[in-house]
């Protein structure tokens, strides 16, 4: 009885080293890669009108102007002015 205990574990031990053990393999590795590139896109809609911006400050009062020549002297003119009505 010693002998066949033993004689079945040393055949089952030589059956389990005897079969070839396979790793799993792994799963593929994906890559994303971007494809072409699409149409283009519809044009937006208009934008909205700004806003109207705010008033400036007045400017500085001009120089001025240099006094102007003498008039001739006066002689026979007449002056004809018309009657209101």
């Amino acid at each position: 009885m010693k002998h066949t205990i033993l004689l079945a574990a040393l055949i089952t031990s030589l059956g389990l080293c005897a079969c070839e053990k396979t790793a799993p393999t792994p799963a593929p590795v994906t890559v994303v890669v971007p494809g072409p590139a699409g149409a283009p896109g519809a044009t937006g809609a208009a934008g909205n009108d700004g806003a109207t911006g705010t008033t400036g400050a007045t400017g500085a009062t001009g120089d001025t102007g240099n006094t102007g020549k003498s008039g001739k002297p006066g002689g026979n003119t007449v002056v004809v002015v018309p009657a209101e009505k």
